[in-house]
């Protein structure tokens, strides 16, 4: 069994299509270019998840804080919100999901919560992922969107923002300091203890991509090189070359608990200028 097709939306400049399953992101492009990156080896079948666009990670993020947390990336991705609205705003064409407890029980066991996902379409992309607590006892949850965005070769591209930021390397196993702008000069698993603004700058397609972030006290790089990409089977042995994850989120030490009644928003807004 396949998934269903993917909703697209087009706006006076760019086009979007996001699947119900996972409320995933799939694609978006801007004056006709790809922004968001997706493999041409992704899985397209229930239980696994597409490699691309902005999978939602949640309740956990990796294998989670205990490092056992089975699949990687929670279960939001894996499972199918319901499609609530599609609006037209001042902002951009507004598209709406929602997931609760009882969609998916094994998420938080013993937690009540509703999570709503809205996604603008326009000459931007904005994304905003609410989890709210609606039971008796408070939860904790990590959180990530796990942006993919097209580069033209990501051995070329900076990433400026994270100057003196402290981080997880993942790859070692060390925290370290950012000393300037990031360049990607093998496998890179970071995740950086900043939120805010991000800018990737990219000379060989001339473009500098704009990332705000509200909400996020981590920022996550990756770009998984050569060997890490031969040895996944949903993603091209040569694909590494054209993308770069810069994610949004909060996770390890500061996953979010959350108070009954309360809620918490994670917001992502990404943008293109001519560089």
């Amino acid at each position: 069994m396949t998934l269903d097709a993917a909703r697209e939306v087009r706006t006076a400049r760019s086009v979007a299509e996001v699947y119900d399953y996972g409320a995933h992101v799939w694609s978006w492009q801007l004056d006709g270019q790809p922004v968001l990156w997706t493999s041409a080896e992704s899985m397209s079948e229930p239980g696994k998840p597409l490699r691309g666009g902005v999978p939602i990670c949640w309740p956990w993020f990796g294998p989670g804080r205990s490092g056992d947390r089975t699949p990687a990336h929670g279960l939001a991705r894996i499972n199918t919100w319901t499609f609530t609205r599609l609006q037209e705003t001042s902002q951009g064409t507004l598209l709406s999901y929602r997931l609760t407890a009882q969609d998916v029980p094994n998420a938080l066991p013993g937690s009540d919560w509703v999570a709503t996902y809205e996604v603008t379409v326009a000459d931007h992309l904005e994304l905003a992922l609410t989890i709210e607590n609606t039971g008796s006892t408070p939860f904790s949850y990590e959180v990530a969107l796990h942006t993919y965005l097209t580069v033209g070769d990501v051995r070329q591209v900076t990433v400026a923002g994270l100057d003196g930021a402290s981080y997880l390397d993942k790859v070692t196993g060390r925290h370290e300091q950012q000393g300037g702008d990031i360049t990607i000069t093998g496998e890179t698993d970071r995740v950086y203890d900043h939120g805010g603004e991000i800018v990737v700058s990219d000379p060989l397609l001339g473009r500098r991509l704009l990332i705000r972030a509200e909400g996020a006290a981590n920022t996550v790089v990756w770009n998984p090189w050569v060997a890490k990409s031969a040895a996944m089977p949903d993603f091209g042995d040569d694909e590494w070359t054209g993308m770069l994850c810069v994610e949004a989120g909060n996770v390890l030490e500061h996953a979010v608990t959350l108070p009954v009644g309360a809620s918490a928003t994670v917001r992502y807004r990404l943008s293109t200028e001519t560089s």
